[in-house]
């Protein structure tokens, strides 16, 4: 598989990493083989660790550590080494941002080493059934008792940990139905999970009830919690800044009035896509895993 480099991030010219989430055997061992997992400091005692998958945020202090998403459970073993060497211990607890295989892979590895697992409540109902993502093709299986959240939340839920009060904050319907954003309202830090792709277009599960108008609630969201000074760890793309969200959020806003236009004329999502409404988005936008056609039709299929 060919890959393009997009700020230090590996993502694949084809289809990504979302083409192997659920049939991870295809990869093979000389794939993790070759990953690297590497640590970004974004605040005290704050790290943001980059591998094959979500980026991972990372806590580590006197209370113990609190990670954010687990990539594969073929990358436990590595995330373990990186927690490690930013001084963490075995994780104490795990929040799961969404259910997606790239950012829950490793929970069976993890919560069977002794991590309370976190989530929103659509994210344990999503990971005890089977799930699909049509557009790629992909089947979840069911998951194993030990993978699944035994902690959830509906809107919003608190943390106190290693000196900080950490906010999770419930976005609806925006990358999926369950996402969640964690603020660190003292170290000044969020992290988005799949609501922020930084830098190239997003996928949206529309299966699992995503859409264009979610997210861009749930990039209003982090908006009004950020200033200048908050780092931003996205799902997917290098650390950020508000800037950096301010840019996405408006690409999702003029994508999705543009489209809107040719929906509410009666178009079809062909003619919509032969209309060519990110014409102008898809040189800055474009040169990640989803070009323009394709993204378009992402976010017909996910308008509500």
């Amino acid at each position: 598989m060919k890959y393009i480099q997009y700020k230090n991030q590996r993502v694949s010219k084809c289809v990504f990493m979302w083409s192997m989430l659920f049939s991870l055997a295809a990869w093979g061992n000389d794939h993790w083989d070759s990953v690297n997992v590497t640590s970004v400091p974004v605040a005290d005692g704050v790290y943001m660790l980059m591998g094959e998958g979500g980026n991972i945020g990372v806590s580590v202090g006197e209370d113990g550590t609190f990670i954010i998403d687990d990539q594969y459970a073929e990358l436990t073993d590595k995330i373990s080494a990186a927690i490690t060497a930013v001084s963490g211990t075995q994780p104490r607890f795990l929040l799961n941002t969404h259910w997606h295989g790239d950012h829950a892979g490793g929970n069976e590895n993890f919560g069977k080493a002794g991590a309370v697992i976190v989530a929103h409540e659509n994210v344990r109902a999503s990971l005890l059934v089977e799930k699909h993502i049509p557009m790629f093709k992909l089947t979840k299986p069911p998951s194993p008792k030990a993978a699944l959240p035994v902690v959830t939340f509906k809107d919003q839920m608190s943390l106190h940990l290693n000196g900080d009060d950490l906010r999770l904050i419930h976005v609806a319907d925006a990358h999926t139905d369950g996402d969640a954003i964690i603020y660190f309202s003292k170290a000044n830090v969020i992290h988005t999970g799949d609501v922020f792709f930084n830098g190239f277009y997003p996928f949206i599960d529309t299966g699992s009830d995503g859409s264009i108008a979610g997210m861009i609630a749930g990039t209003q969201v982090v908006l009004d919690l950020a200033n200048d000074d908050t780092r931003i760890m996205p799902g997917h793309g290098p650390l950020a800044n508000k800037a950096d969200l301010q840019a996405f959020h408006d690409m999702l806003v003029q994508t999705e009035a543009n489209v809107r236009k040719l929906v509410d004329a009666g178009k079809t999502v062909d003619e919509v896509i032969a209309a060519k409404p990110t014409a102008a988005l898809d040189a800055r936008w474009g040169n990640g895993f989803l070009k323009g056609d394709v993204w378009v039709r992402i976010v017909v299929d996910g308008m509500k």
